[in-house]
């Protein structure tokens, strides 16, 4: 069976695979089926070759680090849904295709639930994970998915994602209006030692250490013993507590006000961190 320019096309339209890799995976398709082979079971094998060759490419770069990419966000009335897509190096990040593809994940899951596996889940007839191994087979680096958030309330749902696609945050809140809620998820993202809503959610054990060393430090400096437990506590208050805790952060539009005085009667039940590189941060009250 003769490969014409055609066929390739054909199955470069279809695959959006390289033109040469398109004609080599149809050379070994019609070698494969014999000079009988109809021209759609060269090209249905083809297709197999790709495929199985983008396994081969995800396999190889799997071992490379992927940690810069992109997140992105899809919204709706009552959900929010948010991937992050992995690459090893920002020039790939801001690659059309590799945005295009974090965002038609996070358009499937806004519908769709996740799971305990998002990498079976099936969008546009092919699971994620086939998806990824075909876009590894394209750019030739490795990507992962880093991971996919999504929230579904008949509560307010606040929502930021910084310039750089590299920093988002999901807050659901009750008892505030959107326009706040969104400056809730900007706090978040603006504060990137936040780690819990409330002072209350820090570990006691951690919280019991930070004030003991905060202690020795302040005896240390001279002051007496029954003022060292104070002072402690003060520093630790102010040092350590109005960073990870997101109502005691300075408010960033005001950084005179706490969060939880900016934000009134407002009520966070719910808050999303996710940074490329870094572990996402998912806590309620």
């Amino acid at each position: 069976m003769e490969i014409t320019a055609q066929l390739v096309k054909k199955l470069r339209d279809e695959t959006d695979a390289p033109m040469m890799e398109c004609k080599r995976a149809l050379q070994q398709a019609a070698e494969e089926q014999g000079s009988e082979a109809s021209e759609e079971a060269v090209v249905e094998r083809a297709k197999g070759i790709l495929r199985e060759a983008g396994k081969a490419q995800a396999t190889k770069r799997a071992d490379r680090e992927a940690s810069n990419g992109v997140i992105a966000l899809a919204k709706a009335p009552g959900a929010v849904a948010a991937v992050v897509l992995l690459s090893e190096t920002d020039f790939v990040a801001r690659n059309e295709e590799f945005v295009a593809e974090a965002n038609r994940l996070a358009e499937h899951f806004l519908e769709n639930d996740p799971g305990d596996d998002p990498l079976s889940a099936n969008v546009d007839g092919t699971a994620v994970k086939e998806r990824i191994e075909a876009l590894v087979a394209k750019i030739r680096e490795n990507i992962q998915l880093g991971g996919v958030k999504r929230v579904a309330s008949d509560k307010t749902i606040g929502t930021y994602l910084h310039h750089d696609k590299a920093k988002a945050a999901i807050v659901v809140v009750e008892g505030g209006d959107q326009d706040l809620a969104g400056k809730l998820a900007t706090q978040v993202v603006a504060y990137p030692t936040i780690e819990v809503i409330s002072s209350d959610q820090i570990d006691a054990d951690r919280l019991a250490n930070e004030i003991e060393m905060e202690k020795k430090r302040a005896i240390e400096d001279g002051a007496p013993e029954d003022r060292a437990e104070m002072i402690a506590k003060g520093r630790v208050n102010k040092e350590f507590v109005s960073q990870v805790a997101l109502l005691e952060t300075p408010w960033f539009l005001d950084p005179k006000q706490k969060v939880k005085d900016a934000i009134g009667g407002m009520k966070v039940v719910r808050m999303i961190r996710l940074q490329v590189g870094r572990e996402p941060i998912d806590t309620s009250i």
